[in-house]
């Protein structure tokens, strides 16, 4: 038996191969973006993908939102709390393995009958106490029990991954709300000032009226712009309040008692050079797919324990005790009693149970196989798609860049001639509309440049490897 609790029936796992693919992307991705707005970024395979990657950004205030996000977030709490249940789950299945030790104490008063065996005489009462003690130990011959502990690890495993990936999401949250409220902002000011403008030029036009060397349709005009562009404004400040409320759920308090920094768009810092990690590495770094093998694990356990439910089970069992009808006679010789000996459970007939119980843990495998592949396909569609939108991001914003230089210039030039009395008015109202609507674009081009490259920072992991685990052994950075 010895000899036989060393093998373990059903399959040994074996982790996935890693894919054969050089690239993520279906061109040859260039070593950088375009300078756009004055800055390009650089892709640098290899490099050292920062844990803390938001402190890149270069903002203390929004350092410290994540930080306290990651302090008081209640579902990151709960992911920590399941990794703490499967961990333990883990230690108590460990158990199996030593021998289960019962004491037992029993006191009873009791009448027989002497009619149930055919007699006639008369029954009789009497007490009986018992004192037991009982020690079994399972003898894990065709390794069933280990595999069960087997897949308890994995599971363990599959849940610290998750508990990861639920620390990557909420970081990367924090930091795009953060720059989407900040954008919004920016967008509310810049119309804000626009409307300064226009009212500076609402009172210049109604000056020309009253003077009669304008008609009173151009101050109408202005007035119309006015009331447009101030339309403008109650929907960004929902953005805003909607984004303040998301930031609040995040870092775990209530959206009347979260207090938040001003962080202004452009006082966040674009990184430049992003690491890129290699696509053979990426299946050995990421949360989710690394939390996907360790189900795979934990379906190739499920198939050796269902394997060796189908042999039979053994055990070493051993009681000894003592019985007596007064507390003062357990002590006697001749009221102790003891039993030793091996036994053993052999499935005969179950109706087809424990063969198609097997069959369901090899499709379950197969399920996981195909839920890994999926994961693993998504991961690299995501960084294909963060990569070419970085790409895409920089043009934008050069030729957002390019779009608003031009409109402010030409609005410059158009006042000049007007003042000058070259141009009718409905110009220079046409330049001030091209002029906001140039600056709202070059900043949701600017937000989405910065958005787009914390989803790269997410979907190459987040770099939890190269940073330590405040969480104690839980593994969440």
């Amino acid at each position: 038996m010895a000899a036989l609790g060393a093998c373990s029936v059903g399959p040994d796992f074996v982790r996935p191969a890693l894919p054969y693919a050089g690239r993520y992307t279906r061109e040859p991705l260039a070593p950088a973006t375009i300078a756009a707005d004055g800055q390009a970024q650089h892709f640098t395979p290899d490099a050292l993908l920062m844990a803390d990657w938001w402190r890149l950004f270069k903002s203390a205030q929004l350092d410290a939102l994540v930080r306290q996000a990651i302090a008081s977030n209640p579902t990151l709490q709960a992911a920590e709390a399941s990794l703490r249940q499967s961990q333990d789950n883990l230690r108590a299945g460990y158990g199996v393995f030593f021998p289960h030790a019962d004491a037992g104490l029993g006191a009873i008063r009791e009448r027989t009958t002497t009619s149930q065996q055919g007699l006639q005489t008369p029954g009789t009462i009497f007490n009986l106490l018992t004192l037991s003690g009982t020690v079994s130990y399972a003898l894990d011959v065709f390794g069933g029990e280990r595999r069960t502990v087997e897949g308890l690890r994995a599971q363990a495993d599959s849940q610290r991954y998750a508990s990861m990936a639920a620390y990557l999401t909420l970081s990367a949250n924090v930091v795009e709300t953060v720059i989407a409220r900040s954008a919004y902002a920016a967008q509310i000011r810049a119309t804000e000032q626009l409307i300064d403008l226009e009212n500076q030029q609402l009172t210049l036009a109604e000056t020309q009226v009253r003077a009669g060397t304008a008609p009173y349709s151009t101050v109408l005009g202005i007035r119309s712009l006015i009331a447009a562009d101030q339309a403008l404004l109650a929907p960004l400040r929902q953005r805003i309040s909607q984004s303040e409320d998301l930031l609040a759920t995040l870092e775990g308090t209530m959206p009347s008692k979260v207090v938040l920094p001003d962080i202004e768009l452009t006082g966040l810092e674009l990184p430049a050079d992003l690491p890129l990690s290699l696509p053979s590495d990426l299946v050995r770094q990421r949360p989710d797919i690394l939390s996907a093998e360790a189900q795979l694990h934990v379906a190739s356990a499920g198939i050796g324990v269902a394997t060796a439910a189908m042999f039979p089970s053994f055990s070493l069992n051993g009681t000894y005790g003592a019985a007596s009808a007064s507390l003062g006679h357990l002590s006697a010789a001749n009221a102790r009693f003891w039993s030793v000996g091996p036994s053993a459970t052999i499935p005969v007939f179950q109706g087809g149970a424990l063969w198609y119980g097997r069959k369901a843990a090899i499709d379950a495998f197969q399920q996981s196989q195909a839920d890994y592949r999926q994961t693993v396909l998504a991961a690299f569609a995501q960084v294909a798609d963060c990569l070419n939108a970085l790409g895409h991001d920089a043009e934008a914003l050069q030729a957002q860049v390019e779009a608003r230089n031009a409109a402010s210039e030409a609005l410059s030039l158009l006042q000049a001639n007007y003042r000058a009395g070259l141009v009718a008015y409905p110009e220079v109202l046409l330049a001030d509309v091209q002029l906001h609507e140039a600056t709202v674009a070059w900043l949701q081009a600017v937000a989405q440049r910065q958005q787009d490259t914390v989803a790269l920072f997410e979907a190459l992991g987040g770099g939890w490897w190269n940073g330590n685990s405040p969480a104690g052994e839980g593994g969440v950075p």
